[in-house]
């Protein structure tokens, strides 16, 4: 008689339970680091002044400029219909993703800095001659929405969506004119995720083709969502612009170390 033991079989609802609960840590982790890929950077910061220590009464965010003609839309087939569809030149496209943008980055900017603590307002009207203001305004250098297609199904940087601007910080303080604090530029793109063709690759490691195309679809359902268009990329933008802000506040004093953070 063979001394060979078998352990006891787990019933099948208790085994399907346990991949389950794999697959989902594999697609959390999945998105958590295609979180990670995305580009938000400073860079070429030219201070001119340090900020006074004297916190500012507002923060004024003024509405970027752009010029619509350097919109790039996306280019696809289906995107393209749906304007022709919908009765939109590519100059309406150009303009009605040049406000999109505009809108999106002063408006999460001001909800940012608020929330840091700023008395922050989106406003292109002068600033009061007898507070102290911080001015923030810029201008987009590159507004490139990429490519959906190539996104979704490539991915790894194919048809990536591109923003850029250049920044200036202002200091305006009571009875004075304002004055130039800070400029820096600032690129977003969606960076590289991995395409539904790359999802595939790592579902079938795992031996599982339902895995494969559920952990794709996932990963490729998160980049788009989150990384869809320069007006996501907009977001993730004036995120990068408020951080530096908090920065500099911090380092007057006008806000706690924690609120940078």
């Amino acid at each position: 008689m063979s001394n060979f033991f078998m352990p006891p079989q787990l019933p099948i609802s208790v085994r399907r339970a346990g991949r389950v609960r794999r697959i989902g840590t594999i697609i959390a982790l999945s998105a958590i680091a295609l979180s990670a890929c995305a580009n938000n950077a400073i860079s070429g910061v030219t201070q001119v002044r340090p900020l006074p220590n004297t916190r500012p009464d507002a923060v004024f965010v003024r509405t970027f400029d752009v010029d619509p003609n350097l919109v790039r839309p996306d280019p696809g087939k289906l995107e393209t219909l749906t304007s022709t569809i919908e009765g939109k030149s590519e100059t309406d496209r150009q303009a009605s993703i040049a406000l999109e943008v505009q809108q999106e980055v002063a408006n999460e900017l001001v909800q940012r800095l608020q929330a840091a603590g700023l008395p922050a307002v989106h406003t292109d009207r002068p600033a009061p001659d007898n507070q102290n203001v911080l001015i923030v305004e810029g201008r987009f250098e590159t507004v490139d929405a990429g490519k959906r297609s190539r996104r979704v199904l490539i991915g790894l940087g194919a048809g990536k969506s591109k923003l850029g601007a250049t920044v200036s910080v202002l200091y305006q303080q009571a009875h004075q004119p304002p004055s130039l604090i800070e400029s820096y530029s600032t690129q977003i793109d969606s960076g590289r995720q991995p395409g539904l063709a790359e999802g595939l690759g790592v579902g079938a490691a795992a031996g599982s083709l339902a895995v494969s195309a559920g952990l794709g679809g996932a990963m490729h359902a998160h980049s788009e969502r989150t990384h869809d268009q320069p007006v996501n990329d907009a977001r993730r933008m004036a995120d990068a612009i408020a951080k530096q802000v908090e920065h500099e506040g911090a380092a007057q004093g006008w806000l706690p170390q924690a609120a940078t953070h």
